[in-house]
């Protein structure tokens, strides 16, 4: 087995990964280095995330530069501050043994004087992202034209950032007698284009085939209705108890909503996305570190430059836009040569995109069934039966109370006694899951329209214009008609309609209350029913009080839904509340576009963001105005 001396590193250099805990290369590290050694070429490396990339190259660069002098010899350019700062941490980290060495990081988002000091100091080794390495070489401040080495680490992912132009203005400034390593996860033509125009016979050095996967990650994807993805994921967090999870989004607003919705669903969750400030950023990946939080929720750029290990799944919400990221987004898992999962959720739609994933990278992905509610509460007992056995008895804390305990449970069997305590623990996560669906469909069928069992879709007509948003429409019909929310468990706002599902059981009553007449700002509102087949009943249009047989009026919208959720009525399963401990208690009603509402919750959850208020007419369940 090779070791880092035998790669041609220095005393020092070994002396300072040894106390990092590393003993022996990694692949790409064992391929590289002794290249890079040399000082006299230049190098196209592909390695997937995760594979000690930043070691590649920053290891040789600690023996190549000379720390005397102050003057910047090498540049690394990342694409965004995440990934900046980890860079600059870790070689700062190999150099502790390393006199004189100077490794400044440049990004936006932090103060700029403090990082101009920094440079004026004397840096060997520059860290930027193109924004603000751009800004201080036109102040003056950066000046590369004596660099020996330029890194331009995950080059594919800086070039579908739209940094292009930037780079081509940064590489611009260096001389043409330096030497360029690039590294990147994927060769597509435009970093192709890049080793072409900067870089004069490069040695390619590949680890594994060009865009393939991590061989240590296992593929998986789970087909499930697009409204309910939400609850798909909150399925697999449930049967997953000791779950690490990063969750990648597709845009920022949907980022922020998934996040909310677990936060208020009482999981360990928050997220990161580019409206956070550096602050913020930083404060969130704190607490993920240190497993405060179980489930970050990112999007693809905010998540550039994670390099947390032991992440045991990344959940892909969506799938990215550009399906070569896939690998960028798998590789936060299976770091370091350690075991992880990468899971997709589709919809039934998206069938062939799995298709084109698994030609892209080069490998086979297994199609999952979503754990049926019995799976869950199964995992989830076996979990705190587990966690109970493993919890060390502190005899001189509890020992004289012990006589107290027994004697209450003198009367009781030991059969009895396991079963009161898990029926304590566990009696709200069974209520729950006791009605929840199956989440899993068939996409072969290529049902697109997804209609659930046991429910009716309906037509009402208010929407967005009416201020109304997916859950206070939720509260309204509820409160209107009686009904328990967790009997509405989707709906679909557009401007001037709405459409929603309801329960069989309560499918009449809802019938009942709004065909006595009900109004909404001074205008009646009309409800038309869109049967089910399988709830056995038939399509019944209605306006005002009068009710009419005939076909469903479809009104010209496409019915995409947002991500409803399960509900419950009395106060929700909370997560801190149920197996699983930490994280704040909330059972708050949850504002975003998916999960479960809790109308045993707080007061806000049951007032806030009402749509400028509504009163029911005699008919209806209740008489309320605001």
């Amino acid at each position: 087995m090779t070791t880092f001396q035998e790669l041609g590193l220095s005393k020092t250099t070994v002396s300072a990964i040894a106390e990092m805990g590393f003993e022996t290369p990694t692949p790409i590290q064992e391929q590289a280095i002794p290249h890079m050694l040399t000082g006299t070429t230049d190098v196209v490396a592909l390695a997937q995330t995760g594979t000690g990339k930043t070691a590649a190259f920053g290891l040789p660069l600690l023996e190549l530069l000379d720390f005397q002098n102050k003057k910047t010899q090498a540049f690394i350019l990342a694409p965004t501050r995440e990934l900046c700062v980890q860079i600059a941490k870790d070689i700062q980290r190999y150099s502790a043994h390393t006199t004189g060495a100077n490794v400044v990081p440049v990004y936006g988002g932090a103060s700029i004087e403090t990082q101009i000091r920094e440079i004026k100091r004397g840096a060997q080794i520059l860290v930027g992202t193109p924004g603000r390495t751009l800004d201080l070489i036109e102040r003056g401040v950066i000046d590369l034209s004596a660099v020996d080495f330029v890194v331009l680490d995950e080059a594919d992912e800086m070039l579908h950032m739209g940094f292009k132009e930037d780079l081509d203005a940064i590489l611009s400034e260096t001389p043409e007698t330096k030497h360029t390593w690039l590294f990147s996860a994927t060769m597509p033509a435009e970093v192709s284009r890049i080793a072409r125009n900067y870089m004069t016979n490069p040695v390619e050095i590949t680890v594994g085939s060009k865009n393939s996967g991590n061989e240590n990650i296992e593929h998986v994807y789970y087909v499930t209705h697009q409204r309910d993805k939400y609850l798909a994921l909150k399925r697999l967090a449930d049967f997953n108890p000791d779950i690490f999870a990063i969750v990648f989004c597709r845009t920022k607003a949907e980022t922020q909503s998934v996040s909310e919705a677990l936060i208020k669903d009482g999981y360990n969750a928050d997220s990161i996305h580019g409206d956070l400030s550096q602050a913020q950023r930083d404060n969130v990946m704190k607490r993920y570190r240190n497993r405060t939080l179980q489930m970050l929720v990112a999007t693809d750029v905010a998540a550039r430059g994670i390099d947390v290990n032991d992440v045991t799944h990344v959940i892909q919400y969506n799938l990215p836009d550009e399906i070569e990221n896939y690998t960028h987004r798998s590789g936060r898992t299976a770091r370091a040569g350690k075991k992880g999962i990468s899971i997709v959720l589709i919809n039934m739609k998206e069938n062939f995109r799995i298709k084109q994933l698994e030609k892209i990278i080069q490998t086979t992905f297994t199609k999952g069934s979503l754990p049926t509610p019995a799976d869950v509460c199964e995992k989830q007992l076996l979990h705190l039966v587990n966690r109970v056995k493993e919890t060390e008895v502190n005899q001189g804390s509890i020992g004289k109370y012990l006589p107290a305990v027994y004697e209450e449970f003198a009367d009781f069997t030991k059969e009895q006694v396991i079963q009161h305590f898990v029926s304590t623990e566990f009696n709200r996560f069974l209520e729950y899951y006791k009605n929840a669906p199956d989440l899993n469909v068939d996409a072969s069928r290529g049902d697109a329209r997804g209609a659930t069992p046991g429910v009716v879709k309906m037509y009402i007509n208010v929407g967005k214009k009416d201020q109304f948003t997916f859950n206070t429409l939720k509260t309204y019909i509820a409160e209107a008609t009686g009904v328990s929310e967790q009997e509405i468990p989707w709906s679909d706002l557009k401007d001037t309609f709405s459409l929603f599902e309801v329960r069989t059981a309560s499918y009449d009553k809802v019938l009942e209350v709004f065909n006595a007449g009900v109004k909404y700002r001074g205008r009646s509102i009309r409800v038309e029913s869109r049967g089910n087949q399988e709830a056995g009943i038939g399509r019944v249009r209605m306006r005002g009080n009068k009710s009419y047989s005939g076909g469903y009026e479809n009104r010209g919208s496409s019915e995409r839904s947002s991500g409803g959720g399960e509900r419950s009525s009395g106060g929700g399963y909370n997560r801190d509340r149920g197996p699983r401990t930490g994280g704040s208690d909330r059972s708050t009603s949850e504002r975003s576009s998916g999960g479960e509402r809790s109308s045993g919750g707080s007061s806000a959850g049951s007032s806030s963001g009402r749509a400028g208020g509504w009163k029911f007419k005699e008919g209806g369940a209740k008489k309320k105005k605001y």
